[in-house]
């Protein structure tokens, strides 16, 4: 049966379906030996010889569903150009292709999806469907009450508004030292925007914690240790998805 190049290439666990569309339109992909460019591409994994790099892709593999609670000091993603430490080099003893699904800055700390199943890492950063993520912004200085408006409405970052968010100061408003924390809820996954969300207010990001992926959230994971998910939990998070990507239908309809 033909099936989209990205698709069979996620489905396979080799990257997530947005990387494998960036492979194609790279050149990296063959199929039965012919360099494949376009995206609406299709081939049979039962019969076709398909590669990437000129490696010949195996079949799907077992599907594997990981939590991290990655610590500073990381790069999200498998490899890294500069040799520094990567997210893979938590997940000990698993054989699985896997990777990492969106980002979380170098700098930050937190809940991180590590997965090889493309069709849910596609739907999770989808950049219209993307579900709630929860971060504890430790801030220098106290935010007033305008400063928090501003960010619930919106913060226009390199030309463009920010969606609207949840914010709450968290404690009694009382200064932490130098620094208060506030909860910052959002649906985006622009590079590094709760820090600059924050840089627009004169309250710059002294520490950056991700504490929830959508329904995921879990206080006991010890920095530096990963679990693998519930069956459970992966339902609840498909079903996350699939309520945000209705919701997004619903208003563009």
């Amino acid at each position: 049966m033909n099936i989209r190049l990205q698709k069979i290439i996620s489905t396979a666990g080799v990257a997530s379906r947005r990387a494998a569309e960036k492979l194609i339109v790279d050149g990296r992909v063959s199929v039965n030996g012919q360099v494949v460019r376009e995206l609406g591409s299709k081939a049979d994994p039962e019969i076709d010889e398909i590669r990437v790099d000129d490696r010949r892709i195996k079949k799907a593999q077992r599907l594997r569903y990981f939590l991290l609670n990655k610590p500073r000091g990381y790069v999200t993603t498998r490899s890294d150009p500069e040799k520094r430490r990567t997210v893979l080099d938590l997940l000990k003893g698993v054989r699985e292709y896997v990777y990492p699904v969106g980002r979380l800055d170098y700098d930050s700390e937190g809940l991180l999806i590590l997965t090889n199943d493309g069709e849910l890492a596609a739907t999770l950063t989808h950049p219209r469907h993307e579900v709630e993520r929860v971060y504890e912004a430790q801030v220098l200085g106290i935010p007033d009450g305008h400063d928090i408006e501003r960010l619930s409405r919106g913060i226009v970052i390199e030309g463009r508004r920010t969606s609207p968010a949840a914010i709450e100061l968290l404690g009694d408003r009382r200064r932490q030292g130098d620094t208060s924390t506030l909860r910052v809820t959002i649906h985006e996954g622009r590079t590094r925007q709760v820090r600059k969300m924050c840089d627009a207010i004169g309250h710059p990001v002294r520490a950056l914690r991700r504490v929830r992926i959508g329904p995921l959230a879990d206080r006991n994971l010890r920095l530096g240790a990963y679990r693998e998910l519930t069956a459970e939990e992966v339902q609840r998070l498909k079903r996350s998805a699939r309520k945000t990507a209705q919701r997004t239908t619903s208003k563009e309809a």
